[in-house]
C-alpha cells in the first residue's frame, strides 16, 4: 500500500482544446514496476504516443514525471525527468533529467507529473500555483531568452527573481522557438532539460514556459528509518563517487585538470585531444557554487569573470565540464582565457540550445571551412577559423534564431550538417543526436555506454572513467582501453542508472557510491511504505526499465546496426596527443562489444530484442508477441 512519497496525482493538459484536468497516478502495481521518473514517463510514453507521430507532432507527449524521492529530505531528491519521442533523432525515446527546484515544487504544488499534449493556436505559458492551474499569453515574452523569460515570468507573479525563492519557471529560448535541434528547456538559470529537444518539442506545441510554485509537504511512511538512512547517506555522497569531483563547482576550481588527465578534451571537432591553456585560471575567477533543493554537493555556480576581455561577466553554469566543451574546445575557444568558456557556455543556455548539438554542428562547419569545402561565400562572411570568437558568436546567434541559409542549414544538428557540408564521416553524434562531450575514445566503456544508447545523454557510464562501481561488480576502475570485457562492463551499470533516473535523487548523490542500491531501495521502502520493497526489485526494476526503452525503441525503427554502425569520426583513433590512446580506434572491436552487451542484458545477440525468458522474468510477457512476431 503506498503511504508516502506520491502524491497520487499527475496534471494532464490538451494545449489544442486548452483543457486542463487531473487523474490518479496507475495502480500500485505499475509504480512497483515502474517507480517514477524516467521509468514511468517511459510507460506513460508507450501508452500516449500513436503510431506514425513524429517528434514535433501535437501528438508527441511532453512527460515530466517525478520519483517518490524527489521533494523529501533524502540527499539531492531534485530528479525530474522528461520523456518524449526524441527530436533530436526522430525515433527513440528521449529522457532528459532536471535539477534545482523545479521537481520538488510539482510535488509540493500537487502533482507527481505533468504529462502535456497538442498543440496551442498562440504562445502560452503554464501556471501552476499549489493545485491552481491555467494557460496564460505568453506573447510578450517571445524574442527573449531563457533567463529574462524566467525573470520577466517571476516578476509578472510577483516573485523574487532568486532561484529557490517561491516558484520555478521552465522557459526555452529562440531555439525553442525557431525549433532547432538540441533546443534545450532553462529553469532556475544553472539548470535544464538538455538532450533529447524537448525545447524544440515545446516550441512546435507553442509552449514558451512552464512555471510552479509549491508550499505543500511530501508526506513519508517510515520517517524514523529515512532520517537514519539520510544520515548513512550524506555521510557517503559528499567522499565517494564523483561527489568529490564535482562538488563545490569542483570542475571549474580544479581549472578542468581532472577532466584533461582522464579523458582530455573535445577539440576541433574531435580531431585534437588538448587545447592548451584550456582551464588555465578558470579556479580564479569569482566562483559561487549553487546547490539545489536539499543538495550537500553544489556542483552548478555562478561564475563572475575577474580578468581579461569578460571581465565583469556572470554566468550561471551547471555542474560538469561537457557544456563549456561544447560550447568552446570543440571549435578551438577557451585557450588562455577562461572568460571565453563561460561567455560562450552561459550564450548556449541563454538562447536554449544544448551545447553538444549546435556545438558538434558548428565545428563540422569549421573543419570544412578548414579543408576548403567551405568558403566566405557559403559562410556569408564568417571566417571559421578554429577560435575565431566573434564568428563563433555570430554564428551561435544566428543558428538558433535560424538566421540565413547557412546558419539554417546546420540548425538541424550534427549529423545533418555534416552531410551538407560534404563531410559526412566527421559529425560526433550518437544516432544523430549530441553526444555527452569529453572525448570518449580515452575511455572505452563510457563510449560504448553512449553508442548502445538511443541518443538521450548517459544509458550506462561503464565503470571505466571518473568512479568504480562496486554495486555492478566493480569495485574497482576497469582498464579504460581494455579490449574484452566492455560489453559485460556496461551492461552491468545500466540499469543501476535507470534506478537512479527513476527514484528521484540526482545522480549525482548516487554514482559510485558503494552500497548504494541497498541504500536508495530501502529509502524507497521507507518513503513510500513497501516494507518488502528490497535491493533485487530495484536491479530488476532498472533492467525492466532498460529492456522497455529497448522495445519501444525497436518499435520505432531501431536496429542492431543502429548501435555498432556508428559515426566514423567516434572509431576514427585518438590523436596523437591523446597519450596513452593515441592511435587507438575502437573500431575493430565495436560490433563485438555491442553484441556482447545484448547478451549479458538477456537480450538475442544478434538482433537486440529482449529474449522471452528475459521478459517474463522482467514482468514484460505481455509485450513478447510485439517484440517476437511469427517468424521473425
Amino acid at each position: 500500500m503506498i503511504k508516502g512519497g506520491y502524491i497520487g496525482k499527475v496534471l494532464r493538459v490538451d494545449l489544442t482544446t486548452g483543457s486542463i484536468k487531473t487523474e490518479p497516478l496507475p495502480d500500485e502495481s505499475v509504480m512497483r514496476k515502474y517507480i517514477g521518473g524516467f521509468g514511468l514517463g517511459l510507460w506513460y510514453l508507450m501508452k500516449e504516443l500513436p503510431a506514425g507521430a513524429g517528434p514535433l507532432d501535437p501528438e508527441n507527449p511532453l512527460i515530466f514525471m517525478t520519483g517518490p524521492l524527489t521533494g523529501t529530505r533524502v540527499i539531492s531528491g531534485t530528479n525530474c525527468t522528461l520523456t518524449l519521442l526524441n527530436a533530436d533523432t526522430g525515433f527513440t525515446a528521449g529522457r532528459s533529467h532536471g535539477h534545482g527546484w523545479f521537481g520538488p515544487y510539482l510535488k509540493m504544488a500537487g502533482y507527481d507529473g505533468i504529462i502535456i499534449t497538442g498543440a496551442s493556436e498562440k504562445w502560452v505559458y503554464l501556471w501552476i500555483n499549489d493545485g491552481q492551474v491555467e494557460l496564460r499569453d505568453a506573447g510578450k515574452y517571445l524574442g527573449k531568452d531563457t533567463h529574462e523569460t524566467e525573470d520577466l515570468i517571476k516578476t509578472d507573479l510577483g516573485f523574487s527573481l532568486e532561484p529557490g525563492k517561491g516558484v520555478s519557471v521552465n522557459a526555452i529560448g529562440p531555439a525553442g522557438e525557431n525549433l532547432c535541434a538540441g533546443a534545450l528547456i532553462e529553469h532556475d538559470k544553472n539548470h535544464s532539460f538538455a538532450h533529447s529537444g524537448g525545447g524544440t518539442v515545446m516550441g512546435a506545441k507553442k509552449l514558451k514556459a512552464i512555471a510552479v510554485h509549491g508550499t505543500g509537504e511530501v508526506q513519508v511512511a517510515n520517517p524514523e528509518n529515512l532520517k537514519k538512512l539520510v544520515g548513512e547517506w550524506g555521510k557517503m555522497a559528499t567522499k565517494l563517487g564523483v561527489a568529490p569531483i564535482v562538488g563545490q563547482a569542483g570542475v571549474p576550481r580544479d581549472e578542468y585538470v581532472g577532466v584533461k588527465g582522464l579523458v582530455g578534451l573535445s577539440v576541433n571537432n574531435w580531431t585534437a585531444n588538448d587545447l592548451p591553456g584550456f582551464g588555465d585560471r578558470m579556479g580564479k575567477q569569482k566562483i559561487t557554487p549553487k546547490p539545489c533543493f536539499r543538495c550537500p554537493i553544489g556542483c552548478s555556480y555562478d561564475v563572475e569573470v575577474i580578468e581579461g576581455p569578460f571581465k565583469g561577466y556572470v554566468a550561471s553554469l551547471s555542474g560538469g565540464g561537457e557544456n563549456m566543451e561544447g560550447a568552446a574546445s570543440i571549435v578551438g575557444a577557451g585557450a588562455n582565457d577562461p572568460g571565453e568558456a563561460f561567455y560562450l557556455t552561459d550564450m548556449y543556455d541563454r538562447l536554449g540550445l544544448e551545447t553538444s548539438t549546435a556545438g558538434c554542428a558548428m565545428a563540422v562547419a569549421f573543419e570544412a571551412y578548414e579543408k576548403g569545402l567551405l568558403t566566405t561565400k557559403e559562410t556569408e562572411g564568417l571566417e571559421l577559423t578554429w577560435g575565431n570568437l566573434e564568428a563563433i558568436k555570430t554564428l551561435l546567434n544566428r543558428i538558433a534564431h535560424r538566421e540565413g541559409a547557412f546558419a539554417n542549414m546546420l540548425a538541424d544538428g550534427p549529423k545533418a550538417a555534416a552531410q551538407r557540408v560534404g563531410l559526412p564521416h566527421a559529425s560526433v553524434d550518437i544516432k544523430g543526436a549530441g553526444m555527452n562531450l569529453h572525448d570518449w575514445r580515452r575511455a572505452w566503456g563510457v563510449l560504448l555506454g553512449q553508442v548502445v544508447g538511443g541518443g538521450a545523454g548517459w544509458p550506462s557510464p561503464g565503470a571505466d572513467c571518473w568512479t568504480a562501481e562496486a554495486d555492478a561488480g566493480y569495485p574497482e576502475k576497469a582498464n579504460p582501453l581494455g579490449r574484452y570485457g566492455k560489453g559485460k562492463e556496461v551492461a552491468a551499470t545500466a540499469g543501476i542508472k535507470m534506478w537512479n533516473d527513476s527514484h528521484g535523487t540526482c545522480w549525482f548523490a548516487t554514482w559510485g557510491i558503494p552500497g548504494i542500491m541497498k541504500i536508495t531501495s530501502e529509502a524507497v521502502a521507507s518513503v513510500v511504505g513497501w516494507d518488502d520493497f528490497t535491493e533485487e526489485d530495484a536491479r530488476l526494476c532498472g533492467d525492466r526499465i532498460m529492456a522497455l526503452e529497448r522495445i519501444f525503441n525497436m518499435s520505432r525503427g531501431l536496429t542492431a546496426e543502429d548501435d555498432y554502425k556508428v559515426s566514423p569520426r567516434l572509431t576514427d583513433p585518438a590523436p596523437p596527443d591523446a597519450k596513452d590512446a593515441a592511435g587507438l580506434s575502437v573500431a575493430p572491436y565495436i560490433e563485438g562489444w555491442v553484441r556482447d552487451f545484448y547478451q549479458a542484458m538477456g537480450w538475442d545477440r544478434h538482433t537486440g530484442k529482449p529474449l522471452s525468458s528475459t521478459m517474463k522474468k522482467l514482468g514484460l510477457e505481455q509485450l513478447i508477441d510485439q517484440v517476437w512476431k511469427k517468424g521473425s
